[in-house]
């Protein structure tokens, strides 16, 4: 299934732009509660008048907030990313930290977060388990586990450490491109031999491929050997 996903999403990515490990940070965070793209549509002008920690850190609030009204829960977004920029000039000399123990440590960065900064800003392999990974892996039947860094470990034990962050996108890429959480395109996905939840959306190839999403549907659709919609 590793590879199929790997075949069915060779594009798959971090789809938070950004252009170091704080700029990684600031939008895992702005990430909660919306979708990347609103994230993506905020972040030009905020990095440009953010660029440091420290700079996070003496933020005045109400011009942060106004900034980032448009990602929702701004008022908890500016008090996280104001103590974040406090906790990095405080603790690490202005710089993101590359240990999971100290990512983890910060406001704002939780396990999941984490696992994002050191796998696409420090190159450290690592499992994001999101909503969709989580989704994904039950359906799969990989673990049965519920708590997220139980399912991190379990589907670690799975596949070679130096997958781990590739395996995540491409795990998300299918979760927001396919296996979707209402109705799942089972009837037009790479994967529907190996899946034990095959079934759960429609198998009809037409009605399957009309819900597959993304910029490379036609791709998906020939991959799963299905008309395009």
């Amino acid at each position: 299934m590793a590879r199929a996903l790997a075949e069915a999403h060779p594009d798959a990515h971090c789809e938070l732009d950004h252009r170091n490990a704080l700029e990684l940070a600031v939008a895992t965070v702005l990430s909660a509660q919306t979708t990347d793209v609103r994230v993506n549509e905020v972040s030009p002008k905020l990095f440009a008048r953010y660029p440091t920690a420290a700079d996070y850190a003496s933020a005045d609030r109400t011009e942060l907030e106004e900034l980032l009204k448009p990602t929702g829960f701004y008022r908890n977004k500016t008090d996280s990313l104001i103590k974040l920029g406090q906790a990095l000039v405080d603790r690490f000399g202005g710089q993101v930290p590359n240990r999971m123990e100290d990512l983890d440590s910060l406001p704002g960065i939780g396990r999941k977060t984490a696992n994002v900064i050191l796998g696409n800003a420090f190159g450290i392999p690592g499992l994001t388990v999101d909503t969709h990974f989580q989704r994904l892996v039950h359906r799969w039947a990989w673990t049965e586990e519920t708590d997220p860094v139980k399912i991190e470990f379990a589907v670690g034990k799975l596949v070679e450490k130096r997958e781990w962050t590739m395996l995540s996108h491409r795990i998300i890429f299918h979760g927001r491109r396919v296996c979707h959480a209402r109705k799942p395109a089972c009837g037009a996905c790479t994967l529907a031999r190996w899946c034990p939840s095959y079934g759960t959306g429609p198998v009809d190839p037409v009605a399957a491929a009309r819900l597959l999403k993304g910029p490379r549907v036609a791709e998906l659709a020939e991959l799963a050997g299905v008309p395009a919609p």
